[in-house]
């Protein structure tokens, strides 16, 4: 895996923040709270999380169009932010947050394989600094995280199963997959496809086994973050 940096910044006004490199890959993740929830769940006393994806015009090595100059939606956006949704939704109880809405911002600030992982990871660290926000300002009463959820992209590369994959890796990647567990190793999503070709069961099982590793470090990081006191300027 590339080196993995992540970090509380600090923001005025999002209620948590992080910052997370992931080799060149760059994503910062805001949590903001409403007081309100989707009228679907209004009446429920069930809160909501959700997500947003974007990736910054100079991100990339040639200048990308701001989503809202695109005269179609961004589709590869959309389905990103859904993943980062589901992946962050699955951790909260969402009985204890009560009918308010966590929404967790993802912007890439540099792209080099991984951002959706990568957003992911550091997503989680800010929703568990948004929880903190509500305990520590006691408007609810107990911590609504259920467990620590961790991401990383596999794939196969010639004979070669690597983690964490660079653009490089990913653009030649035979398989392709992003792998989402919780801090107890049951799975909360597996993407995963032929690019170039089939697979077997046993590329399968090789390529969860390398993420099982992967995200068990990059757990123990996020650990390591939501219990460190100091937040660091961005």
């Amino acid at each position: 895996m590339r080196v993995v940096s992540l970090k509380k910044v600090a923001l005025k006004y999002p209620e948590g923040s992080c910052l997370i490199n992931m080799g060149d890959t760059i994503v910062l993740a805001t949590a903001s709270i409403e007081e309100k929830v989707p009228p679907f769940l209004v009446g429920t006393g069930k809160g909501w999380v959700t997500a947003e994806y974007n990736m910054l015009p100079r991100s990339n090595k040639h200048r990308k169009i701001r989503s809202n100059n695109l005269i179609k939606p961004d589709g590869r956006a959309l389905e990103i932010q859904r993943l980062i949704g589901r992946a962050l939704r699955t951790a909260v109880d969402r009985k204890l947050l009560g009918e308010r809405t966590i929404i967790i911002d993802c912007d890439v600030i540099q792209a080099d394989g991984g951002t959706r992982t990568a957003s992911i990871n550091a997503g989680f660290v800010a929703l568990h600094e948004a929880c903190k926000y509500l305990i520590d300002t006691k408007i609810i009463k107990k911590f609504p995280i259920r467990f620590f959820v961790g991401a990383v992209s596999v794939g196969k590369v010639g004979s070669k199963y690597i983690q964490d994959l660079c653009y490089a890796e990913d653009s030649k990647a035979i398989v392709d997959m992003n792998i989402v567990l919780n801090e107890y190793g049951d799975f909360i999503e597996l993407q995963g496809s032929g690019e170039e070709d089939v697979y077997s069961k046993d590329d399968l099982d090789k390529l969860i086994l390398l993420a099982q590793k992967g995200i068990k470090e990059i757990i123990k990081i996020q650990k390591e973050v939501v219990n460190e006191d100091s937040i660091s300027d961005i």
